[in-house]
């Protein structure tokens, strides 16, 4: 399964990859199988390591399947950053545009190992705990009685999925003038909703509306 990626819109800038995965962890997880491709929709952290391109841990519920074909089938986990419409009004010669959308999205390819060490699931269910209590004022922490978290830990099933391949696609008007990318980064501003804005702000870091490229392509 392939991304469609104009070559205005690919990027292998690892650093800006890494950025939306860490920044957009909620990923929608997808996986060959019949009668039909199963999808969950899990959150997902990127952990560097030897593999090419990292490693990514998780955990779905034991009822879910997903994770009994996924053992043996290549996995694809996509991310979504941000993403906002773009009226061709906002462009120099609005008659000649069409509405599009601007959008950043990886699409992460690998195989699954489920975890059945009870050690090593417990430490993914802890990175998963640390990633997203860690900045609150009082941290949730699972320190349950050894019974109780065995219960829990026996509902769900952690794994890890080696990436072999990443694609990334960063569609923010890197095909139009260097006029109309300013144009548009501030006509989202005043969208006055955080999706705009923070597809703006992507704009203005990657796709370089001071580099000077003119000329449409």
């Amino acid at each position: 399964m392939s991304l469609y990626t104009p070559a205005s819109f690919a990027t292998q800038d690892r650093a800006a990859i890494a950025r939306v995965m860490h920044e957009h962890p909620f990923a929608t997880l997808i996986t060959a199988a019949a009668p039909e491709t199963l999808v969950s929709h899990l959150p997902l952290l990127l952990v560097p390591g030897c593999e090419p391109h990292g490693t990514l841990i998780g955990h779905v519920a034991r009822a879910n399947p997903h994770w009994q074909h996924a053992r043996d089938a290549p996995s694809i986990a996509v991310f979504h950053g941000p993403h906002a419409y773009v009226s061709p009004s906002w462009y120099g010669e609005p008659a000649r545009m069409v509405p599009t959308w601007n959008y950043v999205t990886v699409h992460a390819h690998g195989m699954i190992d489920i975890v059945e060490d009870a050690v090593d699931a417990q430490g993914i269910i802890d990175a998963l705990v640390q990633r997203f209590e860690s900045t609150r004022a009082a941290p949730w922490k699972f320190m349950r009685e050894e019974r109780e978290r065995d219960a829990l830990m026996g509902a769900i099933v952690p794994f890890r999925m080696r990436l072999r391949r990443i694609d990334a696609k960063f569609k923010l008007s890197q095909n139009r003038s260097r006029d109309d990318r300013a144009r548009v980064i501030g006509a989202l501003r005043e969208e006055n909703f955080p999706e705009a804005d923070a597809t703006a702000d992507w704009m203005q870091l990657y796709a370089n509306p001071d580099s000077g490229r003119d000329e449409p392509r």
